[in-house]
């Protein structure tokens, strides 16, 4: 593949928590709501490819039942991506259903995202996933490719251990 066909926005050159965009990568869980969900986020190394990894438990209790990785796209606010057809993922996991979400401009309230689903296999594996897989959540507008906020990689919806790996987040053509 022509890597010129690739914006990234992680190529996980760092060994921190900070992406190669200059922003930092954050776990989130439903504790910001009352939930009790634990979540780490990590750098390390998995089958020798720098990665970050997400780790916890999601309960149901209190109303919760997520945790998050999230990046801000952009450090001027909002990332441009027309012209593009998706986002590439490096994932590997423990067998379990994950989500990518993506916030926009018009994404107000928290709950507001387009989403898309998969599993996360134990080998690693590289996703394409076309902007139009998207599937928005509590908002009637389409994704707008023009104003991407944030991007993040969520456990959501069930009692579940989560473990997943992730490594070198781009956009593609």
């Amino acid at each position: 593949m022509c890597t010129q066909a690739l914006r990234h926005i992680d190529d996980r050159s760092h060994s921190s928590l900070y992406s190669s965009n200059g922003n930092s990568w954050r776990a989130v869980s439903d504790t910001v709501m009352g939930g009790v969900s634990r979540a780490e986020l990590h750098a390390t190394l998995v089958a020798g490819k720098p990665c970050l990894c997400l780790s916890g438990s999601v309960s149901l209790e209190n109303n919760g039942g997520f945790i998050q990785a999230s990046l801000d796209l952009d450090e001027h606010g909002l990332l441009d991506a027309t012209g593009f057809s998706g986002i590439q993922i490096e994932v590997c996991g423990n067998n379990e259903s994950y989500n990518v979400h993506l916030r926009t401009g018009d994404t107000q309230v928290v709950w507001q995202s387009y989403r898309y689903s998969f599993t996360a296999d134990t080998n690693w594996k590289t996703l394409r996933i076309p902007f139009a897989d998207f599937m928005p959540h509590r908002i009637q507008l389409g994704l707008n490719t023009s104003q991407l906020r944030r991007i993040g990689i969520v456990a959501i919806g069930r009692k579940m251990e989560a473990d997943i790996c992730f490594s070198r987040i781009a956009l593609y053509r």
